[in-house]
């Protein structure tokens, strides 16, 4: 990928969409390497499988990382209400604007963020603004309107990325807002289009990585990774791998977060 050549610094996520992205395509193609013809159907509502094609076929990235959103918009004029699946690989989520403001030396810290009131945001009914009017069919003019998004189908492995890089007209600028992320049952239940349809241990995640951005602007610093691998936590920095406890992944400013399907045969194994 061009934009990727060279020294100039790149962004963890726009590179890991990337990777996902490019090995999806490559495993699309046939044995003589030409890719493979998309899926069609004729059925509106076909399986929550088959939406999760992201252009064309399913592949092992989709099968391990593919989700399916919900996206409801409610026309606030005449009451008509769009819905429609979007596949995804990862959810990107806001931090809450109430989580960013910075407190001086004298003030008393706030509440602390958590990655459940990022996912409540991201999940919240959301009135659009005037710059992200909706075409309403029925109207046939753009017109105020709510938007509402649901998980219709959990992943096998949920990569969840906090939007840290925040641009204004003018600047742009890091939300270094630490955020209070489970080690472990990570409950996806209540996001759900359709909660009852899923078995409860089929909606706890459990951590499996992290990525750190390390600096304080989007066009300077360094990325390390903590990762999971048989129940102890080592941090990777460039070349060099350490073992770390699990208090000081709790304690990372999280920039993209990995959690797997909770299962018991992790802790039987232990037993």
């Amino acid at each position: 990928m061009p934009s990727f050549r060279g020294y100039q610094q790149q962004d963890a996520h726009e590179f890991l969409r990337y990777l996902l992205d490019h090995l999806h395509r490559e495993m699309q193609g046939n044995k003589n390497g030409s890719p493979s013809p998309p899926v069609t159907s004729d059925e509106p509502n076909h399986a929550s499988e088959s939406k999760c094609f992201i252009n064309g076929t399913s592949t092992i990235v989709t099968s391990v990382f593919g989700g399916v959103l919900q996206n409801e918009v409610y026309c606030l004029i005449c009451g008509t209400e769009s819905r429609k699946f979007d596949p995804f690989l990862d959810l990107s989520l806001d931090i809450p604007n109430q989580f960013r403001i910075k407190t001086t030396k004298d003030q008393e810290p706030g509440p602390t963020c958590t990655l459940s009131d990022c996912l409540r945001s991201f999940t919240d009914l959301e009135e659009l603004d005037e710059t992200e009017l909706y075409m309403c069919h029925k109207c046939k003019k753009r017109q105020k309107s709510t938007k509402k998004f649901w998980i219709q189908k959990l992943p096998k492995v949920l990569c969840l990325h906090l939007k840290r890089f925040h641009w204004t007209a003018f600047l742009r600028n890091k939300v270094d807002t630490y955020v209070e992320f489970p080690m472990c049952g990570l409950d996806m239940k209540s996001y759900l289009l359709e909660p009852e349809n899923s078995l409860p241990e089929r909606c706890l995640y459990d951590l499996a990585a992290v990525v750190v951005h390390h600096g304080s602007g989007i066009g300077s610093g360094h990325y390390t990774a903590y990762g999971r691998h048989e129940g102890q936590w080592y941090h990777f920095n460039d070349s060099t791998v350490t073992l770390v406890s699990e208090e000081a992944v709790l304690k990372a400013k999280a920039y993209i977060l990995f959690y797997t399907e909770h299962s018991d045969r992790e802790s039987q194994s232990k037993l």
